[in-house]
């Protein structure tokens, strides 16, 4: 029998590895489980959401190249939580952080 643990899912689409690595590094700080999902050529923003709706914990990270989203499930579809075109090394640390800060209820950084 195969459990999948409770996770944030990131779907990405041609990802730039470093804030690829930054996203992960941030969550993991966090102590919260993470999968990333090669998906088709679509917005970051719908990445995004699409994640959080398909993931247990109801927060997902869209990825599009090195633009990053970060959305929340029930939340507008239009308006992601958090976005970046081209994120810092601290932005994207921050917008993987925050994906799990959101499922623990804690204040964003």
């Amino acid at each position: 029998m195969i459990i999948k643990k409770p996770s944030i899912f990131i779907y990405v689409y041609l990802p730039d590895a470093a804030v690829l690595r930054e996203i992960c590094a941030g969550i993991e700080e966090e102590g919260v489980f993470y999968e990333v999902a090669e998906m088709s050529d679509i917005c970051p923003g719908e990445l995004a959401w699409n994640a959080a709706n398909d993931s247990m914990l109801g927060s997902g990270i869209g990825l599009n190249g090195s633009h990053a989203a970060f959305q929340m499930r029930g939340a507008n579809k239009k308006r992601s939580v958090q976005e970046y075109d081209k994120p810092t090394r601290e932005q994207a640390r921050m917008l993987g952080a925050n994906s799990a800060r959101a499922i623990k209820k804690l204040p964003f950084k």
